[in-house]
């Protein structure tokens, strides 16, 4: 079976969405406009996660795991599936569903143009200190990488997988997406796309890490861009 579009799911003591995940992805492989598949990929989690991952993906030839030996962050469950993608297409959510998986086709729509389609979330439901905290967090980047985008925290992504296997491992990767395929010399573009609350499991990110913290992945972008190679074949004898 040949899939177009691989859906990435980074899970870390997420047993409690685990079978809306199943239920949600499930109805969405029904009507994507691309053929789907779907990798976990299970960040060392300490709860029953795993075990009810394995069961899903037993009942389900379109899922498929990746369990890493400890926790390692966000950032590397969302590199590992990019390196482990096989489909033109790739993208990312959330494993808490508050954005829906729905919204893929909305961002698949602009794939034969952009290189990234990332979504906007609109009429947020989070806390006002988990929203100012992200507003503060996208002045701060924005500030270091210019790249224009105004919700780069939100988890619903779609690369073309080619670029997004070129973009270099390092912590806060995830915040700094849009920005690694404009150093490829990509294009970008933004969707407004539908957000809801949290119904189950717990946020791994607090104010630190969502403001202040994400300052000193800064600085390793701005280094990241000052040492970036960007080279194009002209020509193969094979």
């Amino acid at each position: 079976m040949k899939y177009e579009f691989t859906i990435i799911v980074p899970i870390y003591n997420e047993e409690d969405n685990i079978n809306r995940l199943d239920k949600e992805l499930t109805e969405y492989l029904k009507i994507a406009t691309k053929k789907t598949c779907v990798l976990f990929i299970n960040d060392g989690s300490k709860d029953d996660s795993q075990i009810l991952l394995e069961q899903i993906c037993a009942n389900n030839s379109n899922f498929s795991y990746l369990l890493f030996d400890k926790n390692y962050g966000l950032t590397a469950a969302i590199k590992a599936g990019f390196d482990e993608a096989k489909t033109e297409l790739v993208g990312y959510i959330d494993a808490d569903l508050q954005t829906s998986p729905l919204d893929f086709n909305l961002l698949l729509e602009y794939t034969p143009k952009y290189d990234l389609v990332t979504g906007i979330r609109t009429n947020r439901k989070d806390s006002g200190l988990k929203k100012l905290s992200s507003t503060l967090a996208n002045k701060i980047r924005r500030s270091f990488t210019n790249d224009g985008v105004e919700d780069t925290g939100c988890p619903l992504k779609v690369i073309k997988t080619n670029y997004a296997k070129q973009i270099p491992i390092f912590k806060g990767l995830h915040r700094f997406l849009p920005a690694m395929i404009l150093l490829q010399n990509g294009k970008i573009k933004q969707v407004p796309v539908q957000h809801f609350p949290r119904i189950a499991g717990k946020t791994k990110f607090g104010f630190w890490n969502r403001s202040l913290g994400p300052l000193a992945d800064c600085f390793a972008y701005l280094w990241m861009k000052h040492k970036y190679i960007n080279y194009k074949v002209d020509k193969r004898s094979y």
